[in-house]
C-alpha cells in the first residue's frame, strides 16, 4: 500500500530531530515499516522502537558468509527483544552459478559487486518487496565519499518501482558512534562481540577485518578497493549522491 506523502516536508520536519522521534514518525506513519539489523547501529534502534511499541518487525541477511560470531548475534537479538526478525537468504541457484564459474573469493580480483549483489541486494530486494517503508542504522560520519549528506527520510530511489513508493528512514543520521555506543552502555544493549577485538563495521568474514588506531571505521570494508567504492549496493542511492 503507497502512501501520499510529502517526503520534503517531512524531512524538514525531521531534519535534526532525535532518533527516537524519526522513529515515532516512521510507526506513525506507516503501519507496514520493518528494521533492517546488522550491526550495533541497528540494535539500537530496535531497543528504542521495542520502548515504542509492543512489537517490532525486522529483517536481516543471511550472506551465507558471516563470521560465527554474527550468526549467534541473530540469535540473541531475536530472543532478547520482542521483535518478529525475518532471515533471507542468497537465491540458491545465483549462488552455485556464480561460485562454479569463479570460486569463492573472486570479489579480491573483480570487486565486491557481484558477490554482493547476490548475496546481498538480491535477498534485501525481497525482503523490501512487500513493505512501504524500511528503517537503517547508516550514520552520516560511517563514510565521507557516500553519506555525508544522508538525510533523515529520504525516498528510496534504489528499490523503489513504477508501482510502490518506499521510504527510508535513518534515524541515526546525526549521530556519531560515540552517541551509539553511549547507548549500548547506558541501556546494556546486546552487540557483536567481534567489537572487543578491533571490528567496527561488520560484515561478511572474507570482506571485514580490525581496524587500527586512527583508522576510519569504514577502512575494515572491501580494504582492498577505492574507498568512493564502499557500498554493497543495500544502500546504492549514496552512490550516485557522491558521485
Amino acid at each position: 500500500m503507497n502512501h501520499p506523502l510529502d517526503l520534503t516536508a517531512l524531512q524538514a520536519e525531521l531534519s535534526g530531530a532525535s532518533p527516537r522521534t524519526i522513529l515515532k514518525a516512521a510507526f506513525d506513519r506507516f503501519e507496514n515499516v520493518a528494521l533492517s539489523f546488522s550491526g550495533a547501529e541497528d540494535v539500537v534502534l530496535i531497543d528504542m522502537a521495542c520502548r515504542l511499541r509492543d512489537r517490532v518487525r525486522g529483517f536481516s541477511l543471511d550472506t551465507g558468509r558471516l563470521h560465527p560470531e554474527t550468526y549467534r548475534f541473530i540469535d540473541e537479538v531475536r530472543k532478547h527483544y520482542p521483535i518478529d526478525l525475518e532471515v533471507y537468504s542468497p537465491n540458491a541457484l545465483a549462488l552455485e552459478k556464480m561460485v562454479r564459474e569463479k570460486g569463492l573469493f573472486s570479489f579480491y580480483e573483480e570487486g565486491h559487486a557481484e558477490c554482493c549483489g547476490i548475496r546481498k541486494v538480491e535477498p534485501l530486494r525481497r525482503a523490501l518487496a512487500g513493505l512501504d517503508a524500511w528503517v537503517t542504522g547508516q550514520r552520516r560520519d560511517q563514510s565521507r565519499d557516500t553519506r555525508q549528506h544522508l538525510p533523515e527520510v529520504q525516498l528510496d530511489a534504489a528499490f523503489s518501482t513504477p508501482t510502490h513508493t518506499l521510504v527510508k528512514f535513518n534515524p541515526l543520521a546525526g549521530w556519531t558512534s560515540a552517541q551509539v555506543w553511549d547507548y549500548i552502555d547506558v541501556w546494556s544493549v546486546p552487540f557483536n562481540p567481534l567489537h572487543r577485538e578491533g571490528f567496527v563495521s561488520i560484515g561478511c568474514e572474507p570482506c571485514t577485518r580490525p581496524i587500527l588506531p586512527g583508522q576510519h571505521e569504514r577502512e575494515g570494508r572491501w580494504w582492498w578497493e577505492e574507498e568512493t567504492l564502499k557500498e554493497c549496493g543495500l544502500h546504492a542511492g549514496n552512490l550516485a549522491k557522491a558521485s
